[in-house]
């Protein structure tokens, strides 16, 4: 696992079912790609939110073109897809970016628990 930007951690195949399926937290997965400019607009947005949640919520990033087969073994058809997984399952999928007050509604009850 390296460290990607805004100090989210980056994930690949390797490392996806012990850091995302195996962690004790709730894991928020951005499904990113660098030729996509709304992965780079939440970027900041993630980078605030694991700040801010590390205790409640892990964030990380795969990248699509390198890990083309978690993409679509998770169903991933468009970039960002932010999935969030709770207990090695997907729990909840959005699709898009989307500003920080909106994203946190979003992951209220993830972050409730």
């Amino acid at each position: 696992m390296t460290t990607g930007t805004y100090g989210v951690a980056e994930v690949t195949g390797a490392d996806f079912a012990t850091e995302v399926l195996g962690a004790e937290l709730p894991v928020l997965v951005k499904f990113t790609a660098d030729w996509c400019p709304p992965c780079r607009q939440i970027a900041p947005v993630l980078g605030a939110v694991a700040q801010e949640s590390a205790d409640r919520l892990k964030v990380v990033e795969l990248n699509v073109d390198r890990n083309p087969e978690l993409a679509m073994e998770y169903g991933v058809m468009a970039m960002p897809t932010l999935i969030v997984f709770t207990g090695g399952e997907p729990v909840r999928s959005m699709v898009g970016a989307r500003p920080k007050r909106k994203l946190l509604e979003e992951l209220e009850d993830v972050l409730t628990r």
